[in-house]
């Protein structure tokens, strides 16, 4: 007998315990998968292209505790490293910015001149329906907040690309707001650790808008709002949890904004007999219209209720399509559709729904 072989150590106890391992992780994948509620939409090959079904199937597969060690994981890179990840970026200390907000992504130039059409497109259908609007742009973060950059660069295009929206604007006549100069008279317009526009912001715009929409709408309204306004507290923003360090102690990340939120509430003078107030103004709108609370803004600049349609990742036209869907029912009283959304969802890759907007156009 070969004394070598007879004393080589025999690999198959690892081996045994590896293949334990494997297979306890491919049964725990298997039962986490079947109790997570996911639709076949979810799964479609439309999902796969655009990466949704990876993200739905990453969110199933999370190890118990993963969070933390995830959390645990972005505070260290970030104390040591001054790292926030692939979609944040630190401008002045504190201050955050999405990096697409910085440089377009691939296929910037095609994406914008197929959304310039679906504008045109969908501008005039609100026209034909005997409807008004009023476009409004958010203009990004890092435009508006330039000072805050400390040296961040910013891609020309993206610094050009507002103009060009609203050259096209102009050349087809349509209604819109630029809201740079607004916005730019009551820095900071922005929330530190957020995209989006904070109290002296969203008030800023509000007024803007509302001087523009007041000619279309006759005048203002009689509707008055109660404004309410709690203790100043912590508000942890969009930035700090895409950097992953949303339960991460102070320290150990940027400083939370400190925020006295407001909240607006229409005073509807209605009795139980009479006819509510016929609703002339529809938002479709970014997160702004939920998280800034411009509908509210705007409702009492103008003295009227706006039927508020905004929503969350809605990116370029999101609600506005929503919108459309519930076109059967919108009441005869109204008069003004305002399309607002970010300056960046200009540049970011087609949703489904644009494509498929796109297709029928072409």
């Amino acid at each position: 007998m070969n004394h070598d072989s007879a004393s080589a150590p025999s690999h198959r106890p690892t081996a045994g315990v590896f293949a334990a391992l494997l297979a306890a992780g491919l049964a725990w994948g298997v039962c986490a998968l079947l109790r997570a509620d996911i639709g076949p939409d979810q799964l479609a090959p439309s999902a796969w292209l655009d990466g949704s079904a990876g993200k739905v199937l990453n969110q199933a597969l999370k190890l118990p505790g993963q969070s933390l060690i995830d959390s645990g994981n972005a505070a260290i890179r970030y104390r040591l490293l001054g790292d926030l990840g692939p979609q944040v970026a630190q401008g002045c200390p504190d201050w955050l910015f999405y990096r697409d907000g910085l440089r377009p992504p691939p296929g910037h130039p095609a994406v914008f001149g197929q959304r310039l059409a679906l504008m045109r497109h969908w501008t005039a259908r609100l026209r034909q329906a005997g409807v008004q609007v009023l476009v409004v742009a958010v203009p990004d973060k890092s435009r508006i907040e330039a000072d805050q950059l400390c040296g961040l660069p910013v891609s020309a295009a993206m610094q050009q690309r507002l103009d060009r929206w609203e050259q096209a604007l102009r050349q087809q006549g349509i209604g819109h707001v630029d809201l740079r100069a607004p916005l730019a008279q009551v820095r900071p317009a922005f929330f530190r650790t957020d995209v989006h526009l904070n109290a002296r912001g969203a008030s800023a715009a509000a007024r803007v808008v509302a001087d523009a929409a007041r000619p279309l709408l006759g005048g203002n309204g009689t509707l008055r709002y109660r404004e309410q306004i709690a203790a100043p507290a912590p508000r942890v923003g969009d930035l700090l949890v895409l950097a992953g360090l949303e339960h991460v102690p102070d320290g150990w990340r940027p400083a939370p904004d400190r925020v006295a939120t407001a909240t607006l509430t229409p005073l509807r003078q209605v009795g139980l007999l009479d006819d509510a107030p016929p609703v002339e103004i529809l938002l479709a709108g970014s997160s702004n219209g939920l998280r800034s609370q411009f509908a509210e803004r705007l409702g009492r600049q103008l003295g009227r209720e706006v039927w508020n349609l905004s929503m969350d990742g809605g990116q370029f036209s999101g609600a506005l399509l929503a919108a459309f869907k519930r076109q059967p029912q919108w009441p005869s009283s109204l008069k003004l559709v305002i399309w607002e959304f970010s300056e960046m969802a200009l540049s970011l890759p087609l949703t489904a729904d644009e494509k498929t907007a796109l297709a029928t156009l072409e």
